[in-house]
């Protein structure tokens, strides 16, 4: 229990101070915020602080704060002070300017924040790699959120496309998905997010309450013995790929600029941005102690170890019966709200890209359908192929981190632009070069090449880019 009361106060004077220095490094302004200066009623609406932290929680925390905390708490209580602690340093640093920077630049999605700090190649690039991204996350939640319904409130075991009710439910998140998508964010997203948002707060409370009314089993950090897995997966790269949502996720920054333009105030990206990371990061971590104690007391069968399942069995220990709904709803809201957010993300990169002006939903319309249809193409390839949730969940977390990289890139060259301490961003986007490198070469869904050889390569590649992107940075101040 100590490591996990040492992981929290990283968190909470992390966020206490850090926060205010990353804030103090970007220099906030009383200029007028896109929302206030461009208001098209659509996408550039104002929204009260408190609705912009709600609905920017939701945004960012899909099932991967759980996921990740349940298959990353595997490597030991390790995982309480590395989530905290990456969060911090990296999570934090990376949503902060991710949506400060869009603030700055009227509104602008991750797309076009890359072409203008780091030039057009590297925007050509990220567009696919951005874009491929969120196909595979909405693709993925719209069933992951459904069979999670299905198996808690219609008690079903069966989750092929050959059962109605399975097709019945898919087919409502994915019309909610296209709906809240196509409108604009204050009709939908405004109005309903502040309330799921609460919902999810509520659940995780539930959980934080049986800690104390059942009796939680924490093991401390040994530091002779810091990885614990039992499949003796590595720390360096597999951990910092596993628990993406809770410690750093490139996903964010494709959110952060979505509520850019709904943010009043300058004043308001610390606590919205910074904040809000944070708070994923703390419900990270109580999932990651949920279960570490029904693992600890083989309350999972071993073939479930580490899926969603695991959700329900935290509930069903840590939640009287009769709430234990309210925490399988509250878990079935992330995958939803971050599903139609993603999409209306990529709605928005595409029409920056292909200069379709967003107020006018025809224009909306030619982005959606394709969308749609190539979601619908994912969804039935994945459910039809055994084991392709796996596959497509670890190429997700791959191209999901991969895109966190160029964020700090460009907040480096802004920082150094502006006579700041540019090395906040550019050591987190050199050490993540490392670890997406180490992974994509070393992993099975990657080159398969052995464990001593990836590292040394991908040594040798952040090595190679930190002398170009240190070149880079200076170079574009002139």
């Amino acid at each position: 229990m100590i490591t996990f009361i040492a992981g929290l106060l990283i968190l909470f004077f992390g966020y206490i101070f850090y926060s205010r220095y990353t804030e103090k490094q970007f220099g906030i302004s009383e200029e007028q915020t896109p929302a206030e200066k461009i208001n098209d009623g659509v996408d550039f609406v104002p929204l009260s602080k408190n609705k912009n932290m709600l609905i920017h929680l939701l945004n960012i925390a899909g099932l991967g704060p759980i996921l990740g905390a349940i298959q990353g708490i595997l490597f030991g209580p390790a995982a309480f002070l590395i989530i905290p602690a990456g969060c911090i340093l990296m999570g934090g640093v990376h949503d902060y300017f991710s949506g400060m920077l869009s603030v700055r630049n009227n509104g602008a999605q991750i797309t076009e924040l890359i072409k203008k700090y780091l030039g057009g190649n590297y925007y050509k690039f990220f567009i696919v790699i951005v874009s491929i991204m969120l196909l595979l996350l909405a693709s993925v939640f719209v069933y992951t959120a459904g069979d999670l319904m299905a198996e808690r409130f219609f008690k079903q075991t069966d989750f092929s496309l050959n059962n109605p009710i399975i097709l019945t439910i898919y087919a409502l998140i994915a019309f909610y998905y296209v709906a809240a998508t196509l409108f604009p964010i204050d009709k939908i997203i405004g109005r309903f997010y502040p309330l799921f948002g609460l919902l999810l707060l509520t659940g995780t409370g539930l959980v934080v309450i049986g800690f104390f009314t059942n009796g939680v089993h924490l093991e401390n950090i040994d530091f002779a013995h810091i990885n614990q897995h039992p499949l003796k997966s590595h720390i360096l790269p597999v951990f910092f790929m596993t628990v993406s949502c809770g410690l750093l996720s490139g996903f964010h920054s494709t959110q952060s600029t979505i509520i850019s333009r709904t943010l009043k105030s300058e004043k308001e990206g610390r606590q919205v941005f910074y904040g809000m990371m944070c708070l994923e990061s703390l419900i990270a971590m109580i999932w990651a102690a949920g279960a570490m104690h029904v693992y600890s007391l083989n309350l999972v069968p071993s073939n479930l170890i580490g899926s969603v399942n695991v959700i329900n069995s935290i509930a069903d220990v840590f939640v009287i019966p009769a709430l234990t709904c309210v925490v399988t709803i509250a878990v079935v809201v992330l995958p939803i709200t971050s599903g139609d957010t993603a999409l209306r993300g990529l709605r928005m990169i595409l029409g920056e890209a292909f200069n379709l002006n967003q107020t006018k939903i025809k224009n909306r319309l030619i982005i959606i359908i394709p969308i749609a249809v190539i979601i619908i193409s994912v969804i039935l390839w994945a459910k039809s192929n055994a084991g392709s949730f796996t596959i497509v969940w670890r190429y997700f977390n791959f191209v999901n981190q991969l895109i966190a990289i160029p964020t700090f890139l460009y907040a480096a060259v802004y920082l150094y632009k502006n006579g700041k301490n540019y090395y906040m961003a550019l050591i987190p986007g050199l050490f993540y070069i490392f670890i997406t490198t180490f992974f994509i070469l070393n992993s099975k869904i990657g080159f398969n090449i052995n464990y001593s050889l990836s590292k040394t390569l991908a040594i040798g590649i952040m090595v190679f880019y930190c002398i170009i992107l240190k070149s880079k940075i200076k170079g574009s101040s002139k």
